[in-house]
């Protein structure tokens, strides 16, 4: 499991485009670029160690390209600004997230009630069904 890598040295290495967004806007739909979108090279980076490109590519692949480029992007501000921080935090939860390790699951046993609701629950199921069918010399309660 590789580290965490600097995640501000990692945005200087990010390149942002801004271009029209799309949908409904007003007055300045045609005129203003406020999407912005963040791209990433991950096998390029100077920043990452080869494990930690490696581990990126392996949690990421479904958001990287076949060239090891990774695209982000935000339309949900009215400014480009706004949509460059927002992209950011993207950037930065995502990254945080691909070197995220779950804890292992401890098994533990079903407590006394539990098992006694679960078979109390499969009586009455049981007992439902040959009530629906007519035989009544089904089951009998112990």
């Amino acid at each position: 499991m590789p580290t965490l890598p600097n995640i501000p040295a990692l945005l200087k290495e990010c390149s942002f485009s801004a271009v029209r967004s799309s949908g409904s806007g007003g007055q300045n739909v045609n005129k203003v670029s406020t999407k912005v979108i963040l791209t990433f090279d991950v096998l390029n980076s100077e920043v990452l160690d080869e494990e930690q490109k490696e581990w990126i590519l392996l949690k990421l692949h479904n958001r990287i390209s076949v060239e090891g480029i990774l695209q982000i992007n935000a339309s949900t501000e009215r400014t480009q600004t706004g949509n460059r921080k927002v992209v950011a935090e993207k950037f930065m939860a995502i990254i945080t997230k691909a070197f995220h390790v779950r804890a292992p699951r401890t098994a533990t046993r079903p407590t006394a009630g539990s098992r006694e609701r679960r078979l109390k629950e499969k009586k009455t199921t049981s007992q439902k069904k040959v009530n629906r069918s007519g035989n009544i010399s089904g089951l009998t309660d112990e």
